[in-house]
């Protein structure tokens, strides 16, 4: 079994999203002995945002440039390393509402006509179905719980609608709200994420 562990916090050891990847992918490693794990960075392995040259992948190599050759190369990499992933662990912390840019740049990366998903004359199909998804979502604030808040949250709802784009439904979140409330919410915000990793790790050895 293959897993493939992205972190994409710019925090460091202070982040927490980290800390929870690593609780999660540890977790997951216990209950499944054998497992092969691979870590992507993508703090300090940035992937570039796309450009125009980044596009050629889409068009093909007959003509392409040295730049978009290498652009490319790299968007292979990055597909076929996802597609290969039988579980992807994912640390997504709440970045001005949404999910930090490095992940975003690795999102359009992968998001692939042909390799991830495809158009039908029914619509979109996601081709990289089959998977299971553990996204470890942080928050400073608390956007869960009014209605006010999830309609400023474009973190987990974005995650959620992308993921399925690409055919997965089996995608599970570890929440962690309100770590920069006091020390007594960030304990609290991290026991219940706690509690949802062994939850999930727990229910995928069973599965």
């Amino acid at each position: 079994m293959q897993l493939l562990h992205i972190d994409s916090a710019i925090t460091g050891d202070q982040s927490v999203s980290r800390q929870l990847t690593a609780q999660t992918v540890a977790a997951w490693v216990a209950s499944h002995p054998g497992t092969q794990v691979q870590h992507l960075d993508l703090a300090t392995a940035v992937v570039p945002h796309l450009s125009a040259d980044a596009l050629g992948f889409r068009t093909g190599q007959a003509a392409a440039t040295e730049a978009q050759r290498r652009e490319n190369a790299l968007s292979e990499a990055l597909v076929s390393q996802f597609l290969a992933a039988d579980v992807v662990v994912i640390g997504a912390p709440l970045y001005n509402f949404t999910i930090p840019t490095q992940l975003k740049a690795w999102i359009d990366r992968v998001a692939q006509a042909g390799r991830t998903f495809t158009y039908t004359d029914k619509g979109p199909k996601g081709l990289a179905g089959g998977k299971t998804v553990i996204v470890a979502i942080t928050r400073g604030g608390v956007y869960s719980t009014s209605e006010g808040g999830r309609a400023m949250e474009h973190q987990e709802s974005y995650l959620q609608t992308v993921l399925g784009f690409f055919g997965i439904t089996d995608v599970r979140f570890v929440r962690a709200e309100g770590v920069a409330m006091g020390p007594d919410a960030k304990s609290q915000a991290l026991a219940a994420a706690q509690g949802e990793i062994a939850g999930h790790t727990a229910e995928a050895a069973l599965a």
